[in-house]
């Protein structure tokens, strides 16, 4: 269900509305966490069950007018902060657990579509990409990163299998005028590409979305918030992540695999010491979750969603250093400085 807009707004989908409540069962009410408020879907859905009370954070200041909106209705049950998730432990007392925290991941349909942000490529404005407190803009990126953290970068988070023409196009073009408009940056990227007009996907989303993931540390983000999620959820207690790109839904099934009940046994590749023997998560079912035929028909960026949900064990928590060596390839990335 969407909160009330008016008709200058554009209209938002919360993805899989439905079983993300499901999968956080709210009828016995509790305490919920959102950890990427938006426009609120989650957030009012959750509100409408008696005796929830909704803790909502998003790096986003421009999320807190619709926060606004939904504490003047529930104002003793809902509580907003414009914050990180890797900060979640700063704003939920570690004595006082939750029962479900929920993860959205990704851009939101609402910063996509505003044209003033330069997320989608049909921007005519800043190249800027800052979901919200992050301290570089993708404008810096593509002008002050060398050639080959750059390329590493487009590679590695965007999967783009032709990144070195497109940054050596990016160089070529920066060292005549910085490139500063997101118009200029699409040209190179179309420059660079041949169009394959029977791929859906048009040829510069791989190169946005892989600069997007580096201006907001979304990785290390990703990361640091679900583990301290799982310090934060009490036992029996539920993580529901929704991921939209591979890296993360990797990140996710890893996690929830690897520190269950049922988990496989360690990798050869990974320190074998007392971090093996962390269980943290009842058995892990493989509980992935698609979008209904309906749902993409209806919202069509829900096509690439995936809902996964854990539920928290009795065990004390202990900090899953795995997680962190297993993926230090993202995170070390991530950790250049423009």
């Amino acid at each position: 269900m969407n909160l009330p807009q008016s008709s200058l707004e554009p209209q938002h989908f919360p993805v899989m509305l439905k079983e993300v409540i499901r999968a956080c069962s709210p009828e016995e009410g509790g305490h919920f966490v959102d950890c990427t408020f938006g426009a609120g879907g989650y957030s009012a859905e959750l509100l409408k069950f008696p005796n929830i009370n909704i803790t909502a954070l998003d790096r986003d200041k421009e999320t807190e007018k619709k926060a606004k909106n939904l504490k003047k209705k529930y104002f003793n049950r809902f509580s907003f902060f414009n914050e990180k998730f890797s900060n979640l432990d700063k704003i939920i007392n570690t004595n006082k657990k939750v029962d479900a925290i929920i993860f959205d991941l990704g851009i939101s349909s609402l910063q996509l579509l505003d044209m003033s942000r330069g997320f989608s490529f049909k921007c005519k404005d800043k190249i800027d990409m800052n979901m919200g407190l992050s301290s570089i803009s993708a404008e810096e990126v593509i002008n002050e990163l060398d050639e080959d953290s750059l390329k590493l970068i487009i590679k590695m988070f965007g999967d783009e299998k032709e990144a070195s023409k497109i940054v050596k196009n990016i160089v070529i073009a920066r060292k005549t005028k910085k490139i500063s408009k997101v118009s200029e940056l699409v040209k190179i990227i179309e420059k660079s590409k041949k169009r394959d007009y029977s791929k859906k996907i048009n040829v510069c989303t791989k190169t946005f979305q892989a600069l997007r993931i580096f201006v907001n540390k979304e990785i290390t983000e990703l990361i640091e918030g679900i583990i301290k999620a799982s310090r934060l959820v009490k036992s029996g207690g539920k993580i529901v992540i929704v991921s939209f790109h591979s890296i993360e839904d990797k990140i996710v099934k890893f996690f929830f695999k690897n520190y269950s009940k049922n988990k496989s046994k360690p990798s050869r590749y990974l320190p074998d010491d007392k971090a093996n023997s962390i269980i943290l998560f009842e058995e892990y079912k493989n509980n992935l979750i698609k979008p209904s035929k309906e749902e993409i028909l209806n919202n069509p960026p829900s096509r690439s969603a995936k809902l996964r949900f854990i539920i928290r064990s009795k065990n004390n928590f202990c900090e899953p250093a795995n997680l962190k060596i297993k993926f230090k390839k993202y995170l070390d990335l991530e950790r250049i400085n423009v």
